[in-house]
This record gives C-alpha cells, sequence and structure tokens, in this order.
C-alpha cells in the first residue's frame, strides 16, 4: 500500500513511521501506551490514504482514551500540534513573520500590525521560536485549531501556530517589541489569557476586541427601536455581546395617540429582536447573542417572563434572546413583607428608569398614591413567576438596580445610572442614548498561580500589573461599530479583570471548595488583585492622564468600592497610601474588576471555570467543536495513589452522574474536597461571592446550582443573595428529576457514547465574555 504526502507525493507505507511519531509525542507520559494508538492508527491504513488522515485517526483515537486516562489528554494536544506544525509547513510558512506575511497577504491581518512585526521581525520570530511549555490539554488545544487560528480564505487550512497565534495577539496590543514579548510569554505561560472576542481580532482588519456592550433602552418611538435594533445588529456582527435595557417601550394596551389605537407591548418588538439576533450571526463563527433587561415594575413583566416558556403561542416566544430581571430593592422589600406591587404603563411613569435608591422609591410610591398603576399584583405572586421561570429555563436572571447603581463608580456626581448589565452579568457600567458602554475582558488562571505548594502573590501581582495595561490599549486601538460606543469608552475606559481556575487552587491545596481556609483565600486572592488593578491605572493616569471623567467618580472622592460595602481591609496604611496617590493622579479606567463566565478561554488552558466549583469529576464538554470527554485529573492523580483508578470504579462513577460520595473506598476528606457544584451548599458559594464583592468594582457572573429547584429553596436563596449585597446573579443550573438509564458502562469509556457522567452544554452562553 501507499500513502499520499502533504505535498501529493507518494510514498510506500511503512508502520514503523507511524508507531515512531506515536512515540516521540509520549515523552514524560508515564500512563499511556504509544502501541495502543498505533495499531489503531495502522488498522485504518487503505491503499492512497493521506499521510493527514493517518494522523487524525491517531489524535482521535488518544483523545478517545482520556476518560479511561487523563495523560491520555496531552498526548493527543502534542499529536494535534504536530499536525498543525506541518499544516503550516506545508504552505511554505516557517517564521512567525512569515505567517503574519501570509495573513496580510490575504487581508486577515491589519497593515499597521504587519509592519510592526516586519519592523522586528528578528526579535519577534526568536521569541516565537522559544520552547512553549507543555501546558495544552486536548480539548484546548483543538479549540484553538478549530475556531481561533488564522485560516487561508480559500484552502482554509490554517496560517499560524499556536504560538503565532499567541504572539499575534500580543503584537496587535504592543507599542514595542518587548511588550509583545513579555504579553505573549505571560499567555503562552497560561498564566493569563484576554476574552474571545481579543482573541479572535487582534492584529487583524477588524480589531474589534471589546467583550460587551450595553445599550440602554430605545425611546418609546419606531425611529429609536429600530435604530436600536441596528445598533445591536451592527454589534453582534462584530463579535460583541449585547445587554439591552427595554424599560422605556409602552406597555400592551398603551394608547397610541397617533394612530389612536393601542399598544402590542413589549413582545412582538423582542420577538423583532429575536429573528435579527439569530440572523446576524457573527460570519459564522459564532451565534449572535443578546440578553433583555426589564424592570419588574414595567406592566409588561408578566408577559416577559413567558416568552422562554416551551409551551404557548410560538408567536410570543424569543428563544434566542436571554432575559434578565431588573430588580429595585423596593420590590424585594415589599416581597419580605408580603406586600402589594404595583406595575406601570412607561408611557406614564417613564421617569422611574433612570431613578434608584430613594429617589425611586419616593417616585414609585408617589405614583402608586396618584393612582396611575395598571395593575396591582401580590409581590411574592410576581416573585414565585420569576423563580418558576428560572427553574424552567434557566433565564430570567435575577439582577439588583440598587446595588448596582449604589456600587459603581461611575455613578459619581453626574447623574449617570446603570440601567442594566450585560449579556453574562458581570459588567456593571452607566448609559444612555448617547452612551452606548463598553468592556474589554480577560482572566489570571489562578491555577498557574502556584508555586511549592502555596498560592504565589508575588506572582499574581505581576500578572495583573501586565493584564491592565494591555486591557487598557485596547481601548485605544479597538474598532468600534458605533459611535455611541466609541464616545463612551474613550470617557470612561473601563476594563474588566477577572479570574478562573480557583476550583485548581483549591485542588492543589486539597482544600474543600467551601471550607473557611478556602473562603478566606478566595477573599485574599481578590483583595490583591483589586489593589494591583487600581495601583496600575493610578501609574498610567501618571504617565497618560486619567479618564476624562474622573473628576466625576466616586473614586476621585477617596471612595473605593470596600468603602461602599462598609468592609475593613487587611491593611488599612498600605490602602491609604493607594488612595493618596489616586487623589493626586487619578485613574486610567473607571473600573477595573469583573469576574466572566471564561467557559471559552478556561478550556483554552485547562482550567476550572472562573470562580466556579467543578459541575462533575466526569463529563463530556459539548462546544462548537465538538464533543469532548473530561476527567478530574487531580481526582485520578487521588485514586491512583490509592490503587483505585480501575474500570469498575470509573463505572461507579459514570452511574452516579460524576460523584463520588458513593465511593466509599475513598477517604472522608477526599469525598469533602471532589464534591461537585451540586453537593455544595449554596448559601456557601452566595456568601463568597459576598465575600469578594467589596474587591470587584463591576460584578461577577455568579451561576447558582440546585439539584431539583423548588420555589420554596430558590426564595430563600435569591432572597440570601439581595441581603448580601450581591449585585448580579447568572444562570439557575438545575439537573432534571429523573435520568436516562445508563446503557454503555461495560464499555466506556472511550467509546464515544453520548451518555458520558455529565453532559455540559450552554448554547446561550456568550463566549464574548469567554
Amino acid at each position: 500500500m501507499r500513502v499520499r504526502k502533504r505535498n501529493g507525493s507518494f510514498e510506500n507505507v511503512d508502520v514503523n513511521k507511524i508507531v515512531k511519531a506515536v512515540e516521540r509525542c509520549c515523552g514524560g507520559l508515564h500512563h499511556v501506551d504509544p502501541m495502543r494508538v498505533a495499531v489503531k492508527t495502522i488498522g485504518g491504513l487503505y491503499d492512497g490514504a493521506t499521510t493527514a488522515e493517518l494522523d487524525q485517526l491517531s489524535i482521535q483515537t488518544a483523545a478517545g482514551l482520556i476518560a479511561e486516562e487523563p495523560e491520555y489528554s496531552r498526548l493527543a494536544a502534542r499529536l494535534l500540534a504536530t499536525y498543525i506544525d506541518k499544516e503550516v509547513a506545508n504552505q511554505d510558512i516557517h517564521s512567525f513573520s512569515q505567517s503574519i506575511a501570509s495573513g496580510y497577504r490575504h487581508g486577515l491581518v491589519a497593515e499597521d500590525t504587519y509592519a510592526f512585526v516586519i519592523d522586528n521581525a528578528r526579535k519577534l520570530n526568536a521569541a516565537a521560536d522559544e520552547p512553549l511549555p507543555d501546558l495544552f490539554e486536548y480539548f484546548g488545544l483543538r479549540t484553538i485549531y478549530d475556531r481561533y487560528l488564522l485560516r487561508h480564505p480559500q484552502t482554509r487550512f490554517v496560517i499560524e501556530t499556536p504560538a503565532a497565534f499567541f504572539l499575534r495577539v500580543a503584537c496587535g496590543l504592543a507599542e514595542y517589541a518587548s511588550d509583545a514579548i513579555e504579553f505573549y510569554r505571560l499567555m503562552a505561560s497560561h498564566l493569563y489569557l484576554p476574552s474571545t472576542s481579543t482573541l479572535f481580532n487582534s492584529g487583524t482588519v477588524r480589531p474589534q476586541m471589546s467583550s460587551c456592550y450595553l445599550l440602554d433602552s430605545p425611546s418609546d418611538d419606531l425611529e429609536s427601536i429600530y435604530g436600536r435594533f441596528a445598533d445591536v445588529a451592527k454589534l453582534s456582527k462584530f463579535a460583541g455581546g449585547i445587554g439591552l435595557a427595554y424599560h422605556r417601550i409602552r406597555s400592551r394596551g398603551s394608547l397610541i395617540r397617533g394612530t389612536n389605537g393601542h399598544s402590542n407591548g413589549v413582545v412582538p418588538w423582542l420577538k423583532t429582536l429575536d429573528s435579527s439576533v439569530a440572523a446576524v450571526n457573527q460570519g459564522g463563527k459564532r451565534k449572535g447573542a443578546c440578553c433583555v433587561y426589564l424592570e419588574t415594575w414595567h406592566a409588561d413583566i408578566e408577559e416577559f417572563l413567558e416568552l422562554r416558556d416551551n409551551t404557548g403561542d410560538p408567536a410570543r416566544r424569543t428563544y434566542n434572546l436571554n432575559l434578565a430581571n431588573w430588580i429595585p430593592d423596593l420590590f424585594m422589600k415589599r416581597v419580605e413583607a408580603g406586600e402589594k406591587w404595583s406595575l406601570f404603563d412607561p408611557k406614564i411613569v417613564g421617569h422611574l428608569s433612570d431613578l434608584y435608591g430613594d429617589a425611586f422609591e419616593k417616585a414609585y410610591s408617589q405614583a402608586e398614591t396618584e393612582g396611575l398603576a395598571a395593575k396591582q399584583v401580590p409581590a411574592r405572586d410576581l416573585y414565585s413567576r420569576m423563580m418558576k421561570t428560572l427553574a424552567e429555563t434557566g433565564n430570567g436572571w435575577m439582577t439588583f438596580k440598587d446595588a448596582c447603581n449604589h456600587k459603581c463608580n461611575q455613578t459619581g456626581s453626574t447623574g449617570a445610572i446603570v440601567h442594566n448589565s450585560n449579556l453574562c452579568t458581570e459588567i456593571v457600567e452607566t448609559t444612555s442614548n448617547h452612551e452606548t458602554a463598553v468592556c474589554n475582558l480577560g482572566s489570571i488562571n489562578l491555577g498557574r498561580h502556584m508555586k511549592d505548594g502555596t498560592f504565589d502573590f508575588e506572582s499574581l501581582r505581576e500578572t495583573v500589573r501586565t493584564a491592565v495595561r494591555f486591557l487598557d490599549r485596547v481601548i485605544d486601538i479597538n474598532f468600534y461599530p458605533t459611535p455611541e460606543s466609541e464616545a463612551s469608552n474613550r470617557k470612561w475606559r473601563p476594563v474588566g479583570l477577572g479570574v478562573m481556575g480557583l476550583q485548581d487552587v483549591f485542588f492543589q491545596l486539597r482544600l474543600p471548595f467551601d471550607s473557611p481556609e478556602a473562603r478566606e483565600l478566595s477573599r485574599r486572592i481578590q483583595e490583591e488583585i483589586y489593589y494591583q488593578a487600581l495601583a496600575t491605572s493610578c501609574d498610567l493616569a501618571e504617565t497618560l492622564g486619567p479618564h476624562v471623567n474622573f473628576k466625576d467618580t466616586r473614586c476621585a472622592t477617596g471612595v473605593l468600592q470596600f468603602d461602599l460595602w462598609n468592609v475593613n481591609v487587611s491593611d488599612p496604611e498600605r490602602w491609604d497610601s493607594l488612595k493618596s496617590r489616586i487623589s493626586e493622579n487619578g485613574l486610567r479606567n473607571s473600573l477595573l474588576v469583573a469576574i466572566a463566565p471564561t467557559a471559552t478561554i478556561a478550556s483554552i488552558l485547562g482550567a476550572y471555570e472562573c470562580i466556579e466549583p467543578q459541575v462533575s469529576n466526569l463529563f463530556k464538554r459539548e462546544t462548537l467543536s465538538g464533543e469532548f470527554l473530561q476527567v478530574n485529573r487531580y481526582l485520578v492523580a487521588d485514586l491512583k495513589s490509592l490503587g483505585l483508578w480501575s474500570e469498575s470504579i470509573r463505572s461507579r462513577i459514570k452511574l452516579a452522574d460524576g460523584s463520588v460520595q458513593s465511593i466509599s473506598e475513598l477517604p472522608a476528606e477526599l469525598r469533602e474536597i471532589y464534591r461537585t457544584a451540586w453537593e455544595i451548599p449554596m448559601r456557601s458559594l452566595i456568601d463568597m461571592a459576598a465575600d469578594r464583592g467589596p474587591f470587584i468594582d463591576q460584578s461577577q457572573s455568579l451561576n447558582l446550582f440546585l439539584m431539583n429547584p423548588t420555589i420554596g429553596k430558590m426564595s430563600s436563596m435569591y432572597m440570601h443573595v439581595w441581603k448580601s449585597g450581591l449585585k448580579t446573579t447568572y444562570y439557575l443550573r438545575s439537573r432534571p428529576a429523573t435520568s436516562i438509564t445508563k446503557t454503555t458502562v461495560s464499555s466506556w469509556p472511550g467509546n464515544g457514547s453520548s451518555d458520558v457522567a455529565c453532559s455540559l452544554e450552554n448554547p446561550d452562553r456568550c463566549e464574548s465574555c469567554e
């Protein structure tokens, strides 16, 4: 038999080459069998088979064994890295500068980036040729290959390696070659990654690198409503995730004086928006994504909560939109007291959307006294309907208007108002008809900041300082799809530095997720990030000047986020000194810290998502790149040390949906460490989020998990969230009361079966934030 090589030539089959190719990628891997992969690859031979097909079969074979032995993930990643290198080299690309030149010729790379690389080719090529740390797991590298590497427009072959990809992102943001190399090494070491929008677009002809866009509600007229549709489409086209308020649109039944008719309310408009979001799919890279926020007093709130119901009139359902409740404190107070709640037509009380706190409560009560309410309902009944929507759809997120406004640096003395959050509820910024709020995101991989068995705060400080500088650079380089977004971003210059891999830290320190030690470490990490972010922004302000609106912010009066929470800091003298510096020099950025979901970038780096506990010890992850089996490598290491990693144990974990609580052979202390999100009290997650809150000047994408949600459990849980002072929450994750019978246990693992222990799929999630 003969095989066809990548250059089109043929040669006789030599099975030893296949064996050696796999063996070369097995260095340092002690629990993989190269012959097992090679034999399966050899079994796929046929006359005329291509070497690329054989390489792919080797990769797939190794990937199919990951759940049996996690080290096969590293083997699959190395095989894939070799495959990528061959694909790039076959196009006569042998250096980073050649990769950039190819991208420039094909209209993919920006002229400025091309010129920067050519001017600094020697230094940059040398950096790209440095051996990368061998850190990739298969799922992460596969995601990069399928969706992030630049491809030839016609052949669709990739024209850059993972190293060239990271360096291209760095060069798209850097002023000097030394800066680019510093940022490249930070990313290549898996210490930090910017969000997907930046990874997609840095250095390209359309450098739209911002993650999130927040739009105020359109005014109640056709021109404004359709203008907002256009804004959403433009922002979505260039990979922005959208948060949109809809508080000002009149409710159903409201008189339309121009025609002497009656309004159909917000639902038909949102149905139109739903179709628009589906149509503008960001060039096929991923779906458009938008979350609509509605204030709790709006007379259409009950119909709004039905928009994602699985039953009912399809014309009144919007399955492409996410929904969020924008809740004033007064509503929660009335729920707690068991009082009535009044619903209003915004055409009559439109000023309520621009008020919060005491001013809102006074205006709301006055409207009630004047008999302006369209309807009154028991507050607890409406609250229960919110809980029902969350339980059935995971949507209808609970976000708190007063906490967001009272604790936002931007609502200082300008009269600026936060009208909504973003698609993933971690961004809290002011908006108006003239300003579309923008945020640039990136996340620190906490799991890589460990040294000699302890958390390395010095390394964390260095990472924060570098990350903030490059997040700030996005603002000046960014392509803005609308003038309102550019106006806002240049005045406020907000960024959102987040984290991922907190669960990795706890696993490495062998701490139960909700232990007092874990809770305190989480708080200390967040305090340090906030301090270093502010200090770096102050340094930038000293050199480049503060952002235009600094004097109108709370920070200008010496009030930082923890002051707004009325909590004490660990080193008051250090903070007092920083406040003095800020008073003297200002801040380059009005906002600095936000914890985004990080599902995609955490997967790239092989880390657990943001600040969440693990969802399962064994699961199938479904993404646009395909299906991937993943197993908790920390657990496997412990099971191996105890001599318990066997087919029998794997089957029992699978049957338990990824839980180890029924594995009695596992010591109790380890069962405590390896609990899943379904087995950790939600009060602990909420309390940990509240501990971090004073050091997060935006917010957190806080998912909550209930195995079998009931209205009673949920009501008390979200009441605790509100009383804890949290600004926002994200999805409610739940599991069905029944599960599919697992019939493939005996043949699993590695068989590609779809009924793996836990399937993680969230088609609605916002990859812009991740």
